[in-house]
């Protein structure tokens, strides 16, 4: 048995000699002495490292004694897994910690360390490849053009084995996250050393399987996240939005890893994944996502698959990919299908997108991508190698089979939802943001910036470009469809609606915040949001709440459009929106009559009750008060006013209760024509930002329901008056809204002759829009 307690100094060249000489007689290990080799391991590394800092009398004891080769030797005669662990534990701890490259050379110029690599360790101990990821990752961390050398066998001046970079990549896709992500960083200090013959290696057959794997591995990942997103959809709450984010960070961190592996500089690295980005994802997956209907284990949703596409463009920016997706974006389903057909057998996609004289340039295939006129080039494919396809999932497009993908954008912005609405508008702002795309891929989408138009307009003025003639119509027309004449639609109905009093005021806040936005150096929120389940206040029955919370996004999408309306043509934000000023208020309204001179009626405000309607109502089950009965608008507030008269002052009382008049929905009782019912809602909306993760998931908000109110009067024609009376005051109000706002929603488009076929039944009445749009 050996002892450790002695009286050498712990920190020298005898201590260093003693457990060298004790490990060399160790003949076999076994539970007896394996606490002493596996202390004799952790020593002489520690002692190892520190005269490499201290002093080189002991590295150059460790090269005399060859002691690295006793570490392989214990290795081979250990029985026990400890020994093992502690061994790849003391080779991280010295490779990490030498800071003389001579010493790095002398580690790496021996085939003991590719033993290390290559041994046949048992894996199925979780510890156990834990440590040994670390070992490969500390020697990844030493790698530059000097010691790569040392690490890879070559034959007549080629790389024909790298065991580093071999065993290493067999655990990428391990289901133990660390183990990816330690992987991940190891292939890029290979990629980043810059040696050319290794770089060659990588790339080569079979080991370029690697990066098709790779995206392989990120389509699943994808589709996991689309399946949580339809989970959370079905049972929103903390464990199903946590599981989103999770999927989100892990497919944005493979995304930055691919970033990093193609800015390495690795010859044909780019092209490599590019192709396979499109081939097994982009061109199968997300596009036709955008206009089919999902199908389990094939196709994922049009939310999940816009998230990818911005996530792609923004964070993977090469020069090829964003050109292909933007070109891609001019095929209709069935061409894309085809293409993708004829690519599995072994056609390869030629990158070479781009538009001249209005066209995208094409081969003599020219597969015409849509009404556009634009043609996708894909090099040697010919007719006989296009076969149909015929899919049923494609006779149920949304959107229908022959309309591009760029027209299913198009139709999101214009027809969709909130969140294919902000999905969408997230792609096409991502295109513009994109700087690896060519100018005239932007013009052709219908989003070039207005500063770069003029230019074009110029060269068109003297005929320096020419015209789309085949196509017929211009990139002013895609321009115009990106419209929000549907937000003012929706906008206007919003007028008359339950929260009519609010809708300004909620416009003007939202015009902040988005002008904020806009002009910020970077979005404030990811595109990640738009797949987290939309939270909405619990209510009970039917509730003012729910069209509260629409009329909150209603004002959002608008305020959205119409700024990107101004920031498309070039134009400066206003700090407030168009709003018109309040008018006067007339002597014969019933609010002046009244002698409100405050903006809102509070309990104890002294009025006139000169049109005030006595009657009776009840708050508490048997304990009936008499009041006066007032509905009044000023501006753009409206109440319902409940006053008792003053003893002492002739036609006159002090209001006790005030609610607001906007979606109070007046209805006269079918039994009791005395009896006048009507609504009460709250006087404001109590929302958060539904996109807040601190308050995501935290549990239900509290159940809100209106209030009513059931007010007697003396007779029937008492009832009808009061009843006429909140009718008029409630019109009064909207009107005067509708009024402020008309500068808002009243553009001028200027006169086109040669696009004035362009239908104006859609838009509304006395509303014309731009045709310049996004």
């Amino acid at each position: 048995m050996w002892s450790f307690w002695r009286s050498r100094d712990r920190f020298s060249l005898e201590e260093l000699r003693y457990l060298t000489d004790q490990l060399k007689k160790v003949q076999i290990v076994n539970e007896v002495n394996k606490d002493f080799v596996i202390e004799a391991l952790r020593s002489i590394a520690e002692l190892v490292t520190y005269g490499d800092q201290h002093d080189p009398t002991f590295f150059e004891f460790f090269m005399e004694k060859q002691i690295m080769g006793e570490f392989v030797r214990i290795l081979k005669i250990s029985r026990t897994l400890s020994v093992a662990l502690q061994l790849l534990q003391t080779m991280s701890i010295m490779i990490q910690n030498f800071k003389s490259e001579h010493a790095i050379y002398y580690i790496f110029s021996n085939e003991h360390i590719n033993y290390l690599i290559t041994y046949s360790f048992d894996f199925r101990n979780e510890e156990l490849l834990s440590y040994y990821i670390s070992f490969l990752r500390a020697i990844s961390g030493k790698l530059n053009k000097n010691t790569i050398s040392l690490l890879v066998k070559t034959q007549n001046d080629e790389v024909v084995s790298f065991p580093l970079y071999i065993e290493a990549i067999r655990f990428a896709f391990h289901e133990e996250n660390m183990v990816r992500i330690a992987v991940r960083a190891l292939t890029l200090n290979v990629y980043h050393v810059g040696d050319e013959c290794v770089n060659r290696y990588v790339t080569s057959t079979p080991l370029a399987d690697y990066f098709l794997n790779l995206v392989t591995h990120f389509r699943k990942l994808c589709i996991t996240l689309d399946e949580r997103v339809s989970e959370a959809a079905k049972k929103s709450g903390p464990e199903s939005t946590s599981c989103i984010l999770s999927a989100v960070d892990e497919i944005e961190d493979y995304l930055y890893y691919i970033s990093d592996a193609i800015s390495a500089g690795v010859p044909n690295l780019g092209t490599l994944i590019t192709d396979s980005i499109l081939q097994l994802l982009v061109f199968p997956l997300l596009l036709p996502s955008l206009t089919m209907e999902p199908t389990k284990g094939t196709q994922i949703s049009a939310t999940t698959s816009l998230y990818l596409l911005c996530c792609i463009l923004r964070i993977v920016k090469t020069k090829d990919l964003a050109n292909s997706i933007a070109a891609a974006l001019f095929c209709c389903p069935q061409d894309l299908v085809q293409i993708f057909d004829a690519k599995h057998k072994g056609v390869r996609l030629n990158h070479d997108f781009s538009i001249d004289n209005g066209h995208l340039n094409g081969d003599a295939h020219g597969s015409k991508a849509n009404h556009v006129g634009l043609r996708i080039s894909v090099q040697n494919l010919s007719s006989s190698q296009i076969h149909p396809v015929e899919d049923s999932s494609l006779q149920h497009c949304g959107v229908g089979l022959r309309l591009a993908f760029r027209e299913a954008l198009l139709s999101y912005i214009l027809d969709g939802n909130d969140v294919q609405v902000l999905g969408s508008l997230s792609v096409l702002a991502t295109l513009l943001q994109t700087k690896e795309l060519d100018e005239s891929m932007l013009d052709a989408l219908g989003i070039l910036p207005q500063r770069k138009q003029h230019k074009k307009l110029l060269l068109d003025q003297y005929g320096l470009s020419c015209s789309c003639k085949e196509v017929g119509v211009s990139p002013r027309v895609h321009r115009f469809q990106v419209s929000y004449r549907n937000c003012c639609n929706s906008l206007l109905d919003e007028v008359k609606g339950i929260w009519s009093d609010l809708l300004i005021t909620i416009l003007t806040d939202e015009w902040k915040k988005c002008k904020k936005a806009m002009e910020a150096s970077s979005p404030q929120k990811e595109p990640k949001f738009m797949l987290l389940p939309q939270q909405s206040c619990a209510s009970d029955g039917e509730s003012t709440f729910s069209a509260g919370e629409r009329m909150c996004k209603r004002v959002k999408v608008f305020v959205l459009h119409h700024q990107l309306q101004i920031f498309s043509e070039g134009g400066a934000l206003p700090d407030q929106p168009p709003i018109l000023s309040s008018v006067d208020l007339s002597s014969k309204s019933r609010a002046a009559i009244a002698g409100l001179d405050v903006a809102c009626p509070k309990p104890g405000t002294e009025i006139n009750l000169v049109d005030a309607v006595p009657c009776r109502i009840a708050f508490e089950r048997g304990k009936e008060r008499h009041f006066f009965f007032l509905a009044v608008s000023k501006e753009i507030s409206g109440w319902l006013l409940l006053a008792e008269e003053l003893p002492l002052k002739q036609h006159h009382g002090v209001v006790r209760v005030a609610a607001p008049l906007a979606g109070s929905s007046p209805r006269i009782d079918d039994k009791h024509g005395k009896w006048l019912h009507v609504r009460i809602r709250p006087s404001t909306l109590p929302f958060v930002d539904s996109f807040n993760l601190e308050v995501i998931g935290k549990g239900k908000t509290k159940s809100l329901i209106d209030g009513r109110w059931t007010l007697a009067f003396r007779d029937e024609d008492s009832c009808k008056s009061s009843f006429s009376m909140i009718l008029e005051e409630m019109d009064l109000l909207s009107n005067e809204v509708e009024r402020r706002l008309k500068s808002v929603l009243k553009f001028n488009r200027p006169v086109d002759d040669q696009h004035s076929s362009q239908p104006s039944e859609a838009l509304s009445t006395n509303l014309t829009l731009p045709i310049e749009s996004l």
